[in-house]
């Protein structure tokens, strides 16, 4: 088998430093992701028309279009209708937290709609305004419901954001281009930072499943 990886030894450190980026970049994109998908949720399940349709609608347009061609439209089409140019990394955070927001609604809605619905007419018949209904009763029980589906999401944004490698970021993945163009052997490091990426994904889903049984306790309790 024709594989040494003595040639990627003195480049180990660059590419443990895309680590980094890609951690900084997917929690960023993951935060705008869940401020925005919560808002779109509580949109779909409003009765007030023109909001329930805004949510639908970006919910198609960021479901129905590949994710590659958002990023690549945040990272041209700003600079070309705008004038002002916009750094890789802002494109990426943009256009995946957007991404992710439409994703997040549907599991919000879904764990939202999962509530039983005596909770909601308790709350309103004692007098519990909207808001407070939806912050202190219905939302917490919401999360604890869709935990499982958040995770999920959280470990495709993290597998997906190798593809901000294609608008220069420098992650894993370009990192491992980086390398592999230097030295003129690709497997190497893509194989190494392929490793990387389990590890990630491993350790993320090892501590969803912590969380999980730490709210199952919380529960029994």
């Amino acid at each position: 088998m024709n594989l040494d990886f003595t040639q990627i030894t003195p480049y180990i450190p660059f590419m443990l430093e895309g680590i980094w980026v890609t951690l900084k970049f997917v929690a960023v994109a993951l935060i705008v992701g869940f401020i925005l998908g919560t808002i779109l949720a509580l949109f779909k399940i409003s009765h007030i028309k023109p909001l329930n349709w805004f949510a639908r609608a970006y919910t198609s347009i960021f479901r129905g279009t590949p994710l590659i061609l958002q990023l690549m439209t945040f990272y041209f089409a700003v600079p070309q209708l705008t004038g002002y140019d916009i750094s890789p990394f802002l494109s990426a955070v943009l256009a995946f937290g957007l991404n992710s927001a439409a994703y997040i609604s549907e599991i919000i809605r879904a764990g939202i709609q999962a509530v039983d619905r005596g909770q909601t007419e308790a709350a309103m018949a004692l007098g519990v305004p909207y808001r407070q209904m939806m912050k202190d009763i219905i939302l917490p029980q919401a999360m604890k419901n869709i935990l499982p589906a958040l995770m999920n999401e959280v470990i495709t944004l993290t597998k997906e954001s190798a593809l901000v490698s294609t608008i220069s970021v420098l992650d894993l993945m370009r990192r491992a281009q980086v390398v592999g163009a230097d030295i003129y052997r690709n497997f190497e490091p893509l194989l190494f930072v392929g490793f990387i990426y389990w590890i990630m994904v491993v350790g993320l889903s090892t501590i969803g499943r912590m969380i999980e049984r730490r709210l199952k306790v919380s529960d029994q309790n």
